[in-house]
Parts: structure tokens; C-alpha cells; sequence
């Protein structure tokens, strides 16, 4: 039974507009708002009717009076739920991503441009919630929680922006449908080995202040730590001089999509994501190789993590 319910609702809502997605920003007009009595509503209107109907048996004009302005109050609470959502833009729709598994926070921004606060709007996507208004500036913002279980892209789907407001009688609501998908990263793998070896120790070095190995003596230079003062050598040349230091340049990691032929796809792409996180922690540089792709880096930071873990995640499935 239930689940003849659930296909119903689904059948129903294939008929309410949006029936595709749609580019933001998008402004919720009256055609594509919908009301229908909540069910305090209903025991509402039940009441009255039954009021209505007792005045008119007794003929008793009070009564009848309070059944007429009670169910104006209903009607009212019908067009003032339409109004709350009647002008509302959606703006942009925006999430971090995050790794497949875990929970994505999907922002839709809200705002209106008619002056009118908007109270008690409610976002639904699935099983995940989110209430709001909209301040003094017209403003306002969703933060809905939906989970994520592959990696690629996510279509977030339709979402319901919905109001009871101002009385709790009637319902209005209406859809949203994103054409701007999520992009959901590749699950890292727990435990994954060491990076892998940049083929060669570290020959080469820079000067560097924070070095360990000792490498020249130049002049003294406004701004050289005292530290690095050489005060032997100094006293020899009759003028101060400091000794610059090296450090070992470290090679840039290699992560190299064929090197891993012994494990299945999906784990390989794990153990890949796993590593670029760990290169980032460590702080070191790093390529990635992957098939018919041009190769990434190297580099390090925000922006080439982002990269890799991109072209991760959008990997065709096997």
C-alpha cells in the first residue's frame, strides 16, 4: 500500500513544473505555485462547515456570522501562502565537494526584489530539511544535506520550496530543478602504502635560510641573520661575511595511472586520491598520469588538488 502511495506521488509531482532542469537564476511565478489545505487545514474547514451548517439549522445569525469570517480567514491563508513564494528568486546553487561517502552541503541563495520578508520557507531534497527566511536585505539561503555515494557528477534534483505561513492551513510550494550538477570526489583509500619513489635521490639543491648544509660565504648583507655570520672568516677579511645554506630539492612525486595495472579500476582510482591527499600533507610536488589524458602538474596547493581529484572523479566507470 504503501509503496502504491509512493508511486502515485511520484506520477503526480511528473506533472508539476519544472518537468526539466532549468539555468539559474530563476524567479517562482504564480504558474508554477501550488496550494492545497495542510491537515490542520482541513480539520479547519471541516469545522467550519459543520458550524456553518449549525447556524443555518438553528437559524442563529452570531453563529453564522463567526462560520463566514472564520472561513474568509481560511480563504485569506490560501492567498497569503501563494504570496510568500510568489516573486521568490533562486539565485545559485553551490556545494564543495567533497569525497564520495560523505555529506555534501548543497547552498541554494534565495532573494526577493518587491521589499516583502519571506518567513517560514522550507527547502526539501529527499530526506534532507532546511528552513529559512529572508532578512532585511532580501536575502536568504538553504543549506541542505544530501549524501553522496559514487564519484562524478551529482544532479541534486528537484527540489520543494514550500511555506505554511501565515497560519498553517494551507500549503504552498513549488520545485526548482538545478541544471548545475556537484561534483562528488573519489572515495581515498584508507590505508594507502607510501608515495610512490621520484626515481632518484635528491642531487639537486637551492640556498635556502632554512638550510642544514653549508654551501658558500659572501659579503654581508643588510637584513642577514646574525646567526649566519661567519666571525672567524670575518675577522681574516677585516669585513663581515655570512655563509649561505643549501637545501636538498626534493623530486616530484609520480603518480602514474599505469603503474598501478594489479589493481582493479575503482580501488586504483582510490589509492591515486589517497596519494595526492598525502602529497598535499607532506607538502611535496606531484604529477598525476592518467589514460588518454594530458599530465597534471607538476604542482602542489588548492588548485592542482582540485585538478587531480577532478579528473579523478570523472573517469568513465569501467
Amino acid at each position: 500500500m504503501r509503496a502504491a502511495l509512493r508511486r502515485l506521488h511520484a506520477r503526480l509531482q511528473a506533472f508539476e513544473r519544472p518537468r526539466a532542469p532549468e539555468p539559474l537564476p530563476v524567479r517562482i511565478g504564480r504558474r508554477r505555485i501550488y496550494v492545497l489545505p495542510t491537515p490542520f487545514g482541513l480539520f479547519y474547514g471541516l469545522l467550519v462547515l459543520a458550524m456553518t451548517l449549525g447556524a443555518l439549522n438553528y437559524n442563529n445569525n452570531p453563529a453564522l456570522l463567526l462560520a463566514l469570517l472564520l472561513g474568509a480567514a481560511g480563504l485569506a491563508s490560501l492567498i497569503a501562502g501563494h504570496l510568500q513564494l510568489s516573486g521568490l528568486q533562486v539565485e545559485a546553487l553551490s556545494a564543495e565537494p567533497v569525497a564520495a561517502g560523505d555529506v555534501l552541503w548543497l547552498r541554494l541563495s534565495l532573494s526577493t526584489r518587491d521589499g516583502r520578508r519571506r518567513r517560514g520557507l522550507r527547502g526539501d531534497l529527499d530526506d534532507a530539511v532546511a528552513w529559512t527566511g529572508t532578512g532585511a536585505d532580501g536575502n536568504a539561503e538553504l543549506a541542505l544535506s544530501v549524501p553522496t555515494h559514487h564519484r562524478g557528477w551529482l544532479d541534486p534534483g528537484r527540489i520543494r520550496l514550500s511555506t505554511t505561513q501565515p497560519l498553517g492551513l494551507a500549503r504552498a510550494w513549488s520545485r526548482v530543478w538545478p541544471r548545475q550538477p556537484l561534483l562528488v570526489y573519489p572515495r581515498a583509500e584508507a590505508n594507502p602504502p607510501p608515495l610512490p619513489d621520484s626515481g632518484g635521490d635528491a642531487q639537486h639543491s637551492r640556498v635556502h635560510p632554512l638550510g642544514e648544509e653549508p654551501h658558500q660565504l659572501r659579503p654581508y648583507r643588510s637584513g642577514d641573520a646574525p646567526r649566519t655570520i661567519t666571525w672567524k672568516h670575518s675577522a681574516r677579511r677585516d669585513s663581515l661575511v655570512v655563509r649561505e645554506y643549501e637545501r636538498a630539492l626534493q623530486q616530484d612525486v609520480p603518480l602514474d595511472w599505469d603503474t598501478l595495472r594489479a589493481l582493479p579500476r575503482e580501488p586504483r582510482i582510490s589509492r591515486l586520491a589517497a596519494w595526492v591527499d598525502q602529497a598535499e600533507r607532506e607538502g611535496r610536488r606531484y604529477r598525476l598520469r592518467l589514460p588518454a589524458q594530458p599530465e597534471l602538474g607538476p604542482g602542489r596547493g588548492p588548485e592542482h588538488r582540485h585538478a587531480c581529484l577532478r579528473a579523478l572523479a570523472l573517469l568513465p566507470d569501467a
